[in-house]
């Protein structure tokens, strides 16, 4: 990806309009994971001994383009005052005017602002150049640290990228370096997909072109035992789902490298206190749901792994929020941590999973991002990204290093 560089940019005495992701839960309106922001800072810690001014900028929630009292961004304040206690933090109440540029062009040096919450304006969504414009004008130049929201082709991601000198921050080309060496991986590679979502079959076939050993877990293993006519009981299912799921296993270089699950842990319905069982995989009752891997089906899978170069993981294998359905999860999540090679987390439900059970230092690197890490492991071109190589086209013979 041919881009900006940080480190080579003439940044001294800018002002920086960084675009991160602290799009982080909250809880009786305080920040309950503060991961997300305590990525950000080593970013941040650079631009101020650049003598940088910094304009942050986020998504917070999904608030539809109106004002919602919920979702403004204070908690974030407290948080970042807290994360940096020497700092002058200033909030804004919107995202753009006069009356805010000519704030930060009085301030001096190494303050900090936050601006509110991009998408209590439509126009954020509907990535609206007038909109991007306006952001882009309180600043010199534009990072974007938010890796996690560079699938959207929103005006703080994409448009922006129009009107002034943009380029990838540290955490976002690290995710692209580790995210890249999965897509050419050392071998054996052994891809590990599971999850909720039955929307992903299609990105189990773009595994299967990456990957050795493609192991099935989560909702995710249903429409492929389903296509092979066994029976899942009350578990999570569509016909589209089992459609392309029957097409990949009429593929016979396909087929081998699949593996499914042998058991479960079932119970009759989801709840903490329900009574569970674990049975084969060709022994699910109708009234029972599938909410684990079973222990068979975790011994089968460590066996893949073992052999592995290259390993990597999108996609809790169970229903984790309970501690009933979290033992696969938790149990592969901890061999991995024995193993000596290339891990790498797809972000999302996995990296919640993974931070939930402390697993993160058992890889070498766990992606903050959902959508955007499983569409550039789908072998797509992130809007945002391409967004950053076109800018570097137009202004670079207009920096002067």
């Amino acid at each position: 990806m041919k881009t900006f560089s940080l480190i080579n940019f003439p940044l001294e005495n800018k002002t920086v309009l960084l675009r991160v992701d602290y799009n982080v839960p909250l809880e009786k309106r305080k920040v309950v994971d503060n991961s997300k922001i305590k990525l950000s800072l080593p970013t941040i810690k650079y631009l101020l001994e650049k003598n940088c001014k910094i304009v942050l900028a986020t998504h917070l929630g999904r608030p539809q383009g109106k004002i919602n009292p919920e979702l403004k961004v204070d908690p974030i304040v407290k948080e970042l005052k807290k994360l940096l206690p020497k700092q002058t933090i200033t909030k804004f109440n919107h995202c753009f005017g006069q009356e805010i540029k000519q704030k930060i062009k009085k301030a001096e040096a190494k303050q900090i602002f936050l601006l509110e919450n991009l998408r209590f304006y439509p126009e954020e969504k509907n990535n609206d150049p007038v909109f991007a414009h306006s952001l882009a004008n309180l600043a010199d130049v534009y990072i974007n640290e938010a890796f996690s929201n560079s699938h959207r082709q929103h005006a703080s991601m994409s448009a922006i990228t129009r009107f002034l000198p943009a380029f990838p921050g540290p955490q976002l080309e690290k995710e692209i370096f580790f995210l890249n060496k999965a897509l050419k991986p050392k071998k054996p590679a052994v891809w590990i997909i599971g999850g909720g979502k039955l929307d992903k079959v299609k990105f189990v076939e773009q595994a299967l072109k990456k990957a050795d050993q493609v192991l099935l877990g989560g909702a995710l293993a249903f429409p492929f035992l389903r296509a092979n006519g066994i029976r899942i009981g009350m578990s999570k299912i569509d016909a589209h789902a089992v459609r392309l799921a029957k097409k990949i296993l009429q593929k016979r270089k396909f087929r081998k490298k699949i593996t499914l699950p042998i058991d479960f842990v079932v119970a009759k319905k989801l709840s903490p206190r329900e009574e569970t069982a674990v049975v084969n995989y060709n022994e699910i009752k109708s009234e029972q749901i599938t909410l684990d891997l079973g222990p068979k089906t975790v011994e089968l899978f460590k066996k893949h792994l073992t052999k592995a170069k290259t390993i990597v993981w999108n996609g809790p294998l169970g229903y984790f929020e309970y501690v009933k359905f979290a033992q696969a999860t938790k149990e592969i999540g901890r061999f991995l941590g024995k193993l000596d090679c290339l891990k790498i987390a797809g972000g999302g439900e996995t990296a919640t999973a993974i931070n939930k059970f402390h697993l993160a230092h058992n890889f070498t690197h766990v992606s903050t991002g959902g959508g955007a890490s499983l569409m550039f492991l789908s072998g797509e071109k992130l809007p945002a990204l391409k967004a950053l190589e076109k800018n570097y086209t137009k202004f670079r013979k207009k920096i002067k290093k």
